[in-house]
């Protein structure tokens, strides 16, 4: 009511530009009015006798209603704007406050002004050269100097404030931590409510909460209007506040933003037994009570209930990531419909068929696909009184993956049919495409099977409570049947592989001990193996030595020799003897070596006297054995060392 008052009193045919300018007054009417119509100007022409009325044409309480109209007319008012045919037009004056650190001043211009003579205003006021001076917190985003007021389609009242970059910071410690806030990011987190998600956001301190809010309706489609917060701190009052001096928490701060609901959804909740309706819109409760009182037939207002007054599609049309596009039909159908409605899967219908059909059977699910369609006569009453029912919300919830997708597009339409001819082949997408507009909505019930995916039901809108919890029941004991089948199937097989996996265990035990003792053995053969080449090696090696020692030995004296001749007979620890002469001027060393060559060597074992019982081995080699008393003949047996 409030936009088609201000287009009515304003002649803006134009409804984003009405919404627009009502937006920025706070929805406030009179306020918004006189920022396109001077109240000192304002001119409003009644129906009665053409006299015309100087001032406001209404106050707060005072609306135009359908009982002021005559039965010929359509609308309270006519469409009146300024004319120098009525009076002339005298300049409109706009009041600003401008903040700058810890000072305020109060300017006021005609609307025909330029934003550069406010600053060359506050260059005499503030002693701030006009280059060094940046003007903010216009709510119609940055301007620049030579930008006309009157183009920006202010209010009266208006507050801005200077930032100074370039300019050091004064002394005082409040207005320096004033200008180093406005110079920080803030990380904003800010929950969605009914969708349940997070959107972390970095705006500058110099940013203003309105630009936040601006921002927050692109991201989750609720208009400034319609947008409910919680957790700003109790000093952000107004929406042109910078967020450095909100008394946000740095560097981040929690926020929580959700839908507001409107006037026109709580009216018709408390008329439901009302049967004289004109109209039912699914805009965002942009609605309108009485499409006559603003000179409107029936079929015009149908029509904007359709296009202009519809903010938000279920859907994106040609969305690229199906999950995404999933979020948006959720966000939009709670917010159309309340928060009590079928879980939808956010994926792609692959990933849903993976969620129903492939986990274990005692798991499984059917799929329920919904298909929307907001040009049908029978989308709201199904939506509204049988899919989000109670009763119908729980049992899908407890017996069924639920997935959605918009058919209103007609690029969606064919994406979703080329999705059925590739999962449910081309009779079921054949079916879905000669249904016409006034029969969705649809909802199919799919059931997994081993090789395809079988389409159960196809249940079109035109149904009640009852008969939709039926068909639901009918495809649920078909299922069941099925899935008994499928969980028998299921144990069969888990107790083969069990039998399988007991059977391959034993086997794979057996063949790791068959391993581990042909390793052991194959150890034990080369620790053998080494062995014996380490005997064999010391073998030669004591071999080369006994060849090395016999041949390095002096020739052995002859019997006949002049030289004194000393005879040494020398006893084996076997009990073998051998002989030899030698000279008794040789050295013991000699006889060591001698015996060292018939494979005793002498570091292995002692050569020991008879009488008197000596060891010979500890003698001194380099003496002669004629000094060791070994001459002229002797008797040595041999014994191992310990």
């Amino acid at each position: 009511m409030i936009l088609a008052d201000f287009q009515a009193c304003t002649g803006i045919e134009n409804i984003d530009e009405a919404i627009t300018l009502l937006e920025q007054n706070n929805w406030d009417l009179v306020a918004a009015i006189n920022g396109v119509i001077p109240q000192e100007n304002g001119i409003l022409q009644s129906e009665y006798g053409g006299e015309t009325l100087q001032g406001p044409a209404y106050g707060p309480t005072s609306h135009p209603t359908a009982s002021s109209s005559t039965p010929s007319s359509s609308s309270a008012f006519r469409h009146v704007v300024p004319s120098r045919q009525i009076v002339e037009r005298q300049p409109r004056m706009l009041d600003f406050r401008v903040e700058y650190r810890d000072r305020n001043v109060d300017v006021v211009l005609e609307d025909s002004c330029t934003v550069g003579e406010i600053k060359h205003i506050l260059e005499n006021e503030l002693q701030i050269p006009v280059s060094k001076m940046l003007l903010k917190g216009w709510k119609t985003g940055d301007v620049d100097d030579s930008t006309v007021l009157k183009t920006l389609h202010l209010p009266k009242n208006n507050s801005l404030y200077v930032l100074t970059p370039d300019l050091p910071p004064p002394s005082s410690s409040n207005s320096g931590a004033l200008q180093e806030s406005l110079n920080q990011n803030f990380m904003l987190i800010i929950t969605h409510r009914e969708v349940q998600r997070e959107y972390n956001l970095n705006f500058s301190g110099s940013s203003t909460i309105q630009e936040v809010k601006r921002n927050v309706y692109d991201l989750t489609s609720i208009p400034v209007r319609h947008q409910l917060w919680e957790g700003w701190p109790p000093s952000a009052t107004d929406d042109s506040m910078t967020l450095a001096a909100s008394g946000l928490t740095y560097p981040c701060h929690r926020l929580t933003v959700g839908r507001r609901s409107s006037p026109a959804q709580t009216r018709e909740q408390s008329e439901e037994q009302c049967t004289d309706v004109h109209m039912v819109s699914d805009s965002d409760g942009d609605d309108f009570e009485d499409a006559t009182e603003f000179g409107v037939d029936d079929g015009e207002m149908f029509g904007m209930a359709s296009s202009a007054l519809r903010k938000s599609p279920m859907m994106p049309e040609n969305a690229e990531n199906e999950g995404d596009a999933l979020l948006q039909f959720t966000a939009e159908f709670s917010s159309r419909y309340g928060d009590c409605h079928p879980v939808y899967f956010i994926g792609s219908l692959e990933a849903a068929f993976q969620e129903a059909f492939y986990g274990k059977a005692r798991d499984r699910k059917l799929l329920a696909i919904y298909l929307h369609h907001d040009e049908s006569v029978l989308t709201n009453v199904f939506c509204s009184q049988m899919l989000c029912a109670e009763s119908i919300v729980s049992y899908l919830s407890q017996n069924f993956i639920t997935w959605a997708w918009d058919m209103t597009k007609e690029a969606n339409r064919a994406r979703f049919l080329t999705m059925c001819t590739r999962h449910f082949g081309s009779v079921v997408a054949q079916t879905i495409r000669t249904q016409k507009t006034d029969q969705f909505p649809l909802f199919l019930i799919i059931m997994g099977k081993r090789s395809s995916n079988e389409v159960l039901n196809v249940i079109q809108g035109n149904t009640t409570v009852d008969e939709l919890m039926m068909r639901l029941m009918a495809a649920m004991e078909i299922f069941s049947a099925q899935q008994q089948e499928d969980i028998k199937d299921e144990d069969e097989r888990e107790a083969r592989e069990n039998v399988k996996r007991e059977q391959d265990e034993a086997y794979r035990i057996s063949l790791e001990a068959d391993r581990a003792k042909r390793e052991a053995q194959e150890r034990e053969q080369a620790e053998q193996f080494r062995l014996e080449q380490i005997r064999k090696e010391q073998e030669e090696e004591r071999e080369a030595i006994r060849l090395s020692l016999e041949q390095a030995l002096p020739p052995e004296p002859k019997k006949e020799s002049t030289e004194s001749v000393s005879k040494l007979r020398i006893r084996t620890p076997s009990g073998e003897f051998f002989e030899r002469r030698f000279l008794a001027s040789s050295k013991l060393q000699v006889v060591f070596d001698f015996v060292a060559s018939k494979g005793y060597p002498w570091g292995e074992f002692k050569l020991l006297g008879t009488f008197p019982r000596r060891d010979v081995t500890q003698l001194d080699p380099n003496k002669s054995l004629l000094e060791v008393k070994l001459y002229p003949q002797e008797t040595l047996f041999l014994e191992a060392k310990e």
